[in-house]
């Protein structure tokens, strides 16, 4: 009997991000933090260095969808939890504790999603993330038109 590969669709992509959810909600417990701030934080990590304050909440609210009240709320948790600092009125960096924080969590995570990720090739990874990079942009085209 021969069974075919399922076609990727909205129910198996909501599996998998209920699925990371989990894994993350698990890997952030007993932290400060939660999905708002950890994205954000993660944001700020990813910038390398000194980022607008303004300019990283319109970034990580278009990138996640959310209002950017939320995000502007889950950066002045985190500037008050010292995970990021506040270089002036305009300016936000993420800490040495923030650092800490970030390879805690994702050392975490990465016990349930290393091998997991490792049970795929990875050229088949990397035909995955073009096709959800271009589904997710096709998508954020069409919510900016509606």
């Amino acid at each position: 009997m021969t069974t075919t590969a399922p076609t990727l669709n909205p129910a198996i992509i909501g599996q998998a991000e209920k699925h990371h959810t989990a894994i993350l909600t698990r890997a952030l417990s007993g932290t400060t933090l939660n999905e708002q701030r950890w994205i954000t934080l993660n944001q700020a990590l990813a910038a390398a260095g000194p980022v607008e304050r303004s300019a990283h909440i319109a970034q990580v609210a278009a990138m996640t969808q959310w209002e950017p009240t939320t995000v502007a709320d889950a950066v002045t948790a985190l500037v008050e939890g010292g995970l990021l600092a506040e270089l002036s009125a305009d300016q936000v960096e993420i800490t040495e504790a923030g650092r800490g924080m970030v390879g805690r969590v994702r050392a975490d995570a990465g016990k349930i999603l290393g091998p997991a990720y490792g049970a795929v090739s990875a050229e088949e990874l990397a035909i995955a993330a073009r096709v959800l990079v271009t589904i997710t942009a096709r998508m954020s085209e069409e919510l900016a038109r509606a």
